[in-house]
């Protein structure tokens, strides 16, 4: 499945859903096109990586 986008110098083109994140955190394309409808990056909340590590407590090995 290919995914919409437009980018910033106002064309549309299709790239694969694992190309978006490198063009929304460049900031190569303006919005694109999900199932629900357009989004717009900084307006509209995009998908977003977690590179913070957990500060929590480990709970998986407790008794």
């Amino acid at each position: 499945m290919l995914v919409r986008i437009l980018r910033n110098k106002g064309s549309y083109d299709y790239v694969k859903p694992q190309m978006l994140d490198r063009l929304i955190a460049t900031e190569e394309i303006v919005s694109f096109y999900r199932a629900s409808g357009p989004v717009v990056l900084g307006v509209d909340p995009v998908r977003r990586t977690h590179n913070k590590a957990y500060a929590g407590d480990e709970r998986r090995f407790a008794a």
